[in-house]
């Protein structure tokens, strides 16, 4: 079974599903991939949700998780994309790598749909940016 990746934001609404449905399309089967929140919102944002689809991604079956779901699992890297999560991580078990790349809370944005959207836009490709390079670089370990 390949190795599990977790990635990990306080509500798992908006940055870990976005980073998680970026990092798997970009992997595909080599790395399983999952998001997970210290305080799950419950739900995913539907920008989130909008953002990825203007790029092909699907991540409207995405829910919100927490990170006790994962206590029980193998997870090989954990990878915190807020400074919240970040400060509460646990150790999972056969954990071997942490990373912490910590970008804006687009959940947080105000004013029109389209002036959130574009917040959301740029979180997107800031994340992007990052975990495609990391997926780069892991397919190219595993080669």
């Amino acid at each position: 079974m390949p190795p599990l990746i977790l990635i990990l934001c306080t509500g798992n609404s908006c940055r870990s599903h976005m980073a998680e449905g970026i990092l798997r399309a970009a992997v595909g089967d080599k790395l399983r991939v999952a998001s997970a929140g210290s305080k799950p919102a419950g739900y995913v944002h539907p920008l989130a949700i909008r953002a990825l689809a203007e790029i092909g991604i699907d991540i409207s079956s995405h829910h919100s998780k927490h990170l006790n779901e994962f206590l029980a699992q193998d997870v090989e890297t954990v990878i915190t994309v807020c400074g919240n999560a970040d400060q509460v991580c646990p150790m999972f078990p056969g954990q071997m790598n942490r990373h912490h790349w910590g970008f804006d809370d687009p959940a947080h944005a105000t004013g029109s749909e389209e002036e959130q959207l574009a917040i959301f836009r740029r979180v997107r490709d800031e994340i992007a940016r990052v975990f495609r390079a990391y997926a780069a670089g892991r397919l190219d370990a595993l080669k």
